[in-house]
């Protein structure tokens, strides 16, 4: 995702031989807040499950009442003023998603302290290759009507049975009185809500308070943090420091803090398990990593979009064009989810229309500031690679054509506006199957895949697109939206697909979000719908087979392209924080305008 450390070294952050020495003082107040945590987890361990839940209600309160400051506050870091089209962004990737997330905890608590399971009433059914598959999304009336068309399941590892399934749900939650000690989350830097939801789940997952150090390109949000976060931090459930490399790496050593969280670069997790330089090295081959304690990480990578081919309508290639521009320009590229390489088929007999458009989105989105330390320098390592790229503003668009060498596209996340376009040959399940496997051998990375495709083509292939689905190693998959919906969407999980080691972490270890606390994830799936509002209409009109998934959104708010998207994002907020029908009905007008 990016750095943890300090944002002047960002992606490609790593320890210097010698650790930096902490400023006088600093020492003495880091341990002072190590120790406020011990003592908060002992008084955490005694509250009870329906304390929990009142708790948690009492932050909810407190972030409503942060709302528009958390938004403006973020926008304005990252260069957006109060007129930006885009700075509906810093809504939803924000207090949107920390909102939702509360009111998901808080239901899943309520129901454990009433004595029920938090899959009570939650369809589970079976996934190809024996795995058990969750309906996570959505679960309340409120969100079947906002989202209408989009779904999100949670698949489980193979051989877990639904029953399996119940058993485990509510992890910590299930021994509340069992304490976790005293964790260390490392927050990101990009995204304003990514520190606060890996807060709460080192609090709800694993019973263990939380000392949270902020990235520095956060510090300007460490006041409003503070006041939303106040019902944890007055009790010592949760302590915020700021910081550079010598905080990090006296925290990652303390004695006292039992695990550490990342949501960073992989060569920041690398320095903090392994150091750097020659004795990193040594330690490496002798497998005696530095870090003494457990570690889990978000650490991205390069995602694919595939494009499966079908018989699209212009109104099919232009929105799905904007779509792909959207997944790789929201925040400028800075997203350890931002779509990175699309997958075509050269055998499309509407591949070159296709291409037309995607050129004419993803050079007319609105512009915006490449904020992200760093961001500059790899926007140049990708022209060095690509001399040939067309430059579009300030992005890069780089089409890879049979004398290309794809490596560096396929190997550098560049968290960037830098967007890739690979071809393959094929159509129908011939083309899938080889798209899928371009993206799980050729890709560097497994956090999250993207993949587009019309409901009659879908239809066409039967069982075997979700063999296909089935075959992507990615810990999150967006069939028809972008894979950032299951980073907002509470009940899903989010992480890497299993099988990161701290010798080989590629996109990380462990998952965070996953609201309804369930055990042996093993990815979620995301779908929505093909067709936006009112082109779906026609399909039901016919009766058609292949009408697709109905939905009230016309565009989605996040896309880059919606002309009242910052407008309707801040609706969207303002409805999860205090609800209120008038502003609700405010907000679906300006949604059918976007």
């Amino acid at each position: 995702m990016t750095s943890a450390t300090t944002p002047a070294t960002s992606k490609g952050a790593a320890a210097s031989a010698k650790a930096p020495e902490l400023p006088e003082g600093e020492r003495e107040r880091l341990d002072a807040a190590v120790g406020d945590l011990q003592t908060g987890a002992a008084v955490w361990s005694a509250l009870t499950l329906a304390q929990r839940v009142t708790l948690l209600q009492s932050v909810r309160a407190s972030v409503a009442a942060t709302t528009e400051d958390w938004a403006n506050t973020a926008a304005s870091s990252k260069g957006l003023d109060g007129r930006h089209p885009l700075r509906g962004e810093e809504w939803l990737s924000g207090p949107y998603s920390v909102l939702g997330a509360l009111d998901a905890y808080i239901e899943t608590l309520s129901r454990l302290a009433s004595g029920r399971n938090p899959l009570d009433g939650i369809r589970i059914d079976r996934a190809p290759g024996g795995r058990t598959r969750v309906h996570a999304f959505p679960l309340t009336g409120i969100d079947r009507f906002l989202l209408s068309g989009f779904t999100g399941e949670v698949w489980l590892t193979p051989g877990i049975t639904p029953n399996g399934a119940r058993a485990g749900a509510g992890l910590a939650q299930r021994t509340p009185n069992a304490s976790g000690g005293v964790g260390l989350v490392l927050g990101a830097g990009n995204v304003t809500s990514i520190p606060v939801l890996d807060v709460l789940y080192e609090l709800l997952a694993h019973n263990r308070t939380a000392l949270l150090k902020v990235n520095p390109t956060q510090d300007a949000l460490v006041p409003v943090y503070k006041r939303a976060l106040a019902p944890l931090i007055e009790p010592g459930f949760l302590r915020i420091v700021r910081g550079g490399p010598a905080v990090g790496a006296h925290l990652t050593g303390h004695p006292d803090l039992v695990h550490v969280h990342i949501t960073g670069s992989g060569a920041t997790f690398d320095a903090i398990v392994w150091g750097a330089g020659a004795p990193a090295k040594r330690r490496r081959r002798e497998g005696r990593p530095q870090l003494k304690k457990p570690i889990t990480a978000e650490l991205g990578g390069v995602s694919p979009i595939i494009v499966v081919p079908g018989e699209w309508t212009d109104a099919d290639i232009t929105h799905q064009a904007e779509h792909i521009a959207t997944m790789r320009l929201q925040n400028a590229g800075h997203n350890c989810i931002a779509g990175q390489v699309v997958i075509m088929s050269a055998d499309w007999a509407q591949a070159e229309a296709f291409r037309a458009a995607l050129r004419r989105a993803y050079a007319t989105a609105p512009e915006r500031p490449i904020w992200y330390p760093g961001s500059t320098s790899r926007m140049q390592q990708a022209s060095d690679a690509y001399p040939d790229a067309l430059t579009l503003g300030d992005r890069l668009l780089v089409e890879i054509d049979g004398s290309d060498d794809a490596d560096a596209l396929q190997s550098t996340e560049y968290f960037a506006p830098v967007l890739g376009v690979v071809s393959l040959t094929g159509t129908g399940q011939q083309f899938l199957d080889a798209a899928v496997a371009y993206a799980n051998d050729e890709l560097q990375g497994t956090l999250g895949a993207n993949l587009l495709i019309d409901p009659a083509t879908e239809r066409s292939l039967g069982s075997g697109f979700e063999r296909s689905i089935a075959a992507l190693r990615y810990g999150s998959i967006a069939i028809n939206t972008w894979t950032a919906l299951g980073f907002i969407l509470p009940t899903v999980t989010w992480g890497a697909f299993p099988g990161g080691t701290i010798e080989d972490v590629g996109s990380g270890i462990g998952v965070v979000h996953n609201a309804l606390l369930l055990d042996s994830v093993e990815r979620s799936v995301v779908r929505g719908p093909f067709r936006p509002l009112p082109r779906w209409i026609g399909g039901v009109l016919t009766r058609s087979k292949d009408r697709g998934r109905i939905t009230i959104l016309p565009k989605p708010p996040w896309f880059v392209s919606a002309r009242t998207g910052a407008e309707v994002s801040e609706g969207l907020t303002r409805f999860r924080a205090t609800g209120g029908v008038p502003g609700l009905v405010r907000t679906l007008l300006e949604a059918l305008r976007a």
